[in-house]
């Protein structure tokens, strides 16, 4: 068990503030958070490369500290490839086996098996100077698998490949997970639905803090705060201030359609959370569109209403065009509920 407690750092830059987690042996853990917020830094830092300030992290019961970066059974993979320019593909990768003592033979069969992991057969005699941006990538992501560590630390390492690549790889690792006997892999992304996808807990970051640490699908189903609702969703949760009064939730002038489960709190203000997916096409709600933008195969439709902004998002291509009137309604079957200051007060009566 890899434990960080009441953890900062002094990087003025890029402080990490108390944090405290108990990340467990053989799983997968995904670090959500925007540009900025301190996954990278909490990476470097667990791999000795910034120091801490003040807390604990331990690995296994053992003080982590003081431990030289070799020496803590680490592996990490950076968003901008790392290789060694003057060895062929196969000899970057064989070189860690190498130094942790394996043989000519076996360095070269485990090293053959990771390159095929990430599609690289044929290309084992290449210099990396030879490859694309994303098979260099690659190339440093099968150097760190390959090694076997305790902990293998992920910092966004599927942004530079193309689709099928990042879905291939993101479908192997479980399989990587189970080659590691006990060990923890670390994953950042900047993706809330690769956080989703890939992780048995989820850690969402904000500026150097821990908001969350959880199963995806619980942090999705109940957001803790504001902030972590508008993290967990591309498009987020859009945010809006209202109010509770006598039964009722209402939205400047807008009263909402209350579903049967939801437990209302005491009248005064609210924040009230409103999923992409919650606002439909066809109503008694009139809006004004913002802007309207094309993502994949969905379109994600800025609107304006009377109690504010919100995003909506809609399966398939639809033409909408900046300031039209359109009529909207929503589902509040998933509508979210926070206090002034932002915690979810959200609660739902059991179907029990």
């Amino acid at each position: 068990m890899l434990t960080l407690k009441n953890l900062s750092t002094a990087d003025r830059k890029r402080p990490l503030f108390n944090l405290n987690a108990d990340l467990e042996n053989s799983k997968i853990y995904t670090i959500l958070g925007r540009t900025g917020a301190g996954k990278t830094e909490l990476l470097r830092t667990l791999m000795g490369l910034d120091d801490i300030a003040e807390g604990h992290l331990a690995l296994d019961g053992q003080d982590l500290a003081k431990r030289p970066v070799r020496k803590r059974q680490m592996s990490m993979v950076y968003q901008q490839f790392i290789n060694y320019p003057h060895f062929t593909v196969l000899k970057n990768v064989v070189f860690p086996l190498r130094r942790q003592g394996y043989s000519v033979e076996d360095a070269k069969e485990r090293a053959l098996a990771a390159l095929s992991l990430v599609g690289l057969v044929g290309f084992e005699d290449r210099m990396p100077s030879e490859l694309s941006g994303g098979q260099q990538q690659r190339v440093a992501i099968a150097r760190a698998i390959v090694k076997k560590s305790r902990i293998l630390l992920m910092d966004e390492p599927l942004a530079n490949l193309d689709y099928k690549l990042r879905e291939k790889l993101r479908e192997e690792f479980p399989r990587l997970l189970a080659e590691n006997g006990d060990g923890i892999i670390l994953y950042s992304t900047t993706d809330p639905a690769e956080a989703m996808q890939l992780g048995h807990e989820m850690i969402v970051m904000h500026e150097g803090q821990i908001l969350a640490k959880d199963a995806p699908e619980e942090i999705f189903e109940a957001p803790a705060t504001v902030e972590v609702a508008k993290l967990i969703s591309d498009p987020p949760v859009s945010i809006v201030d209202g109010k509770v009064a006598e039964g009722r939730i209402v939205l400047c002038e807008t009263e909402l359609p209350l579903p049967p489960d939801l437990v209302l709190p005491a009248n005064g203000p609210v924040k009230v959370g409103i999923r992409p997916d919650a606002l439909l096409v066809g109503g008694d709600t009139t809006a004004r569109v913002v802007l309207a933008e094309f993502s994949g195969s969905d379109t994600i439709v800025h609107l304006s209403f009377d109690f504010g902004s919100a995003v909506m998002l809609i399966e398939g291509i639809h033409e909408f065009m900046p300031d039209q009137i359109i009529s909207v309604s929503l589902d509040t079957s998933s509508l979210l509920l926070f206090s002034a200051e932002g915690k979810n007060i959200t609660e739902r009566r059991s179907n029990g």
